[in-house]
Formats: structure tokens, C-alpha cells, sequence
């Protein structure tokens, strides 16, 4: 099958891409809604209260809030490299930067620093993230000295809702793949040094983690996962970096769909819109010349996906 690219703000790139999508009974529309360019694309959040999309340009250092009603878009600059972001109950915004966690008020342009769970660890930034349904804000870390052989020493941090800070897991290079099933009792997350996607028993009054398994191996592919979510059948959805890939799973780990994109480095998918229906995907240019961008015009847009399925809310940081 086909998918189809409709260009409505990309005014940069040509009016329409056909590309093809594999293991679907139908065709995906694929929107352009941010025109490409963001260096490092990450941090996807669905505010349900504004109907907006907060989404990050990590390497511009840069935090953006996209309108889709009207196209238009905010952006404000932060002094450290951000990893992820959610709304906050009493208004602005919690993010995780370089050094650790921080209230972020959009009027002001102000950052409250909270904690800094890895001050003594100069190798690491804070990545990926999220809110679970309660309302606490997880965010991982990864090892960033390009120099260094490869360590395990970043983890996933829980901020709870008494802006207690506590680790939940160590022993990570890359913290990327955290979302949660639909009743709260399963937490998904990846070390994109590896090819696992790893599931836990999750308690939902305690945030405890228990008996992790396996839950989806990317070696078929030679495959890693970055961002994702979950939609409201309880299915995975995750970008594959570096294989212009988008994949769907269902609960029990099984691929259901495959969807390819007009980039080779999705980062981070999020379902949105009006009734949770539209799956909202970030990318990356990274380090690529200006001839190899011709190759790839698309690289570093946002894009919005018709995929036929539904998304739950994203809980605000009750914090």
C-alpha cells in the first residue's frame, strides 16, 4: 500500500511525497505540520486542556508549543540541552534538562530548578520521557562523551508528586521507549544500546517496578527504539531510528504494522488532536551536510499520521 505525505505548512519541500507502507490493509496520510529542519526533534507532549503540542529541538535547545488549529507557533530557548517536557496541574510546565529537573513558566521565560539526581555524573543528560497516569513525570538519562567506550551508568528517574526525586532503574547507556498500558499495570522502556524493549509489572499506587521481561527484540531488524507511546487498545507504538521506521505492537509483543516514513531518523511519536486520533511523529536532520539533506528533505519536520487508532490522554505533572 501507499502513503501519502500532504504538505500543508512544509512550504520548503515539494507539494506531495508518495512513499510506501508496508503491513497495512490501508493507506496512512502522512502530514508534514512543522516544516523539517529541528535538529534533534524530541519531547512530544499532547496537552489535552489547550489542544496544543509541546515538542523539543533538543541540540537547538529549544522548546516549542505547536497549534494545529491555527498553525501557529510558539518557541522559547533553554540554557541546557532538554530531554522531555509535560504540563503541569498549576500551570506551566515541568522539563527535564542537562541538569536535572526544573518547573518551566512559558510568561516569564523563567526555570525553577527542582532536583539534579546525577550532579555527580558530569557523562550524562537527561532523554527521553513522560508522565505516567497519576501524574508523576519519569525521565531517563543517557551517556553523551562520544570519546568514551560505552557505559552503563545512566538511569530512569520518577519526580513524584512531593517533588521526591527517586531512581528506578540503573545500569543504562540510553534512556528512550517509556509509556505505560492503558490500566497502568505494565511500563514499557528501552536502553537504545540494546535491541530489547523491556516490559515490568508496574504498580499504579506506588510506581514499584516487578518481574521484567522482554517485551519486543529489535535485533529481527537490526533495530533500536526511541520514543513511544501507547494507544487506547493497549498497542506499542515506537520510532526506529536510522530505519525511517514507525511499528506497531500489540500487548503480547507481536508486530501488527509497520509504517515507513520520509526520514530516516524518527524520534518520538504521540497521539493528539481533538479526539486522540492523529499520532503526531518528530525527527532529526543531526549532523547531515546540506547535499545530503537534498536527499532527504524531509528530515527534521514534524509529521502527523492518520493511522487509524486512538490514543489516551496524557496526564498533567500533578506536582
Amino acid at each position: 500500500m501507499r502513503a501519502l505525505i500532504k504538505n500543508t505548512s512544509c512550504s520548503s519541500v515539494d507539494d506531495i511525497v508518495i512513499i510506501q507502507n508496508t503491513m497495512s490493509a490501508t493507506s496512512t496520510d502522512i502530514q508534514c505540520v512543522i516544516p523539517p529542519g529541528a535538529k534533534l526533534g524530541e519531547g512530544t507532549f499532547w496537552d489535552c486542556r489547550d489542544q496544543a503540542l509541546w515538542w523539543l529541538d533538543i541540540f537547538a535547545r529549544t522548546i516549542y508549543r505547536f497549534d494545529p488549529v491555527t498553525g501557529e507557533q510558539g518557541s522559547w530557548s533553554t540554557p541546557e540541552d532538554p530531554g522531555c517536557l509535560a504540563t503541569r496541574e498549576q500551570g506551566g510546565l515541568v522539563i527535564s534538562m542537562r541538569s536535572g529537573f526544573f518547573f518551566f513558566d512559558p510568561a516569564s521565560g523563567r526555570f525553577e530548578p527542582i532536583v539534579d539526581p546525577e550532579s555527580d555524573i558530569e557523562s550524562t543528560r537527561f532523554n527521553d520521557g513522560r508522565t505516567d497516569r497519576q501524574g508523576r513525570f519519569w525521565a531517563g538519562t543517557m551517556v553523551v562523551d562520544a570519546k568514551a567506550e560505552p557505559r552503563k551508568i545512566a538511569g530512569l528517574y520518577c519526580l513524584g508528586t512531593d517533588l521526591r526525586c527517586e531512581k528506578k532503574l540503573e545500569s543504562i547507556g540510553c534512556a528512550n521507549g517509556l509509556a505505560w498500558s492503558p490500566d497502568s499495570r505494565v511500563m514499557y522502556h528501552s536502553d537504545s544500546h540494546t535491541p530489547l524493549v523491556r516490559a515490568w509489572d508496574f504498580d499504579p499506587a506506588s510506581g514499584d517496578l516487578d518481574n521484567v521481561r522482554t517485551f519486543v527484540d529489535l535485533a529481527f531488524m537490526d533495530g533500536i527504539a526511541d520514543g513511544a507511546t501507547v494507544d487506547d487498545e493497549g498497542c506499542y507504538w515506537v520510532t526506529i531510528p536510522f530505519k525511517s521506521k514507525l511499528l506497531r505492537f500489540d500487548p503480547a509483543g507481536a508486530l501488527m504494522r509497520s509504517i515507513d516514513l520520509p526520514c530516516d531518523i524518527p524520534t518520538c511519536c504521540e497521539f493528539g488532536g481533538k479526539n486522540l486520533d492523529v499520532l503526531y511523529v518528530t525527527s532529526a536532520a543531526l549532523h547531515r551536510t546540506p547535499q545530503e539533506l537534498t536527499q532527504q528533505p524531509y528530515a527534521g519536520a514534524v509529521f502527523a499520521l492518520d493511522v487509524g487508532a486512538r490514543g489516551l490522554p496524557a496526564a498533567p505533572f500533578a506536582g
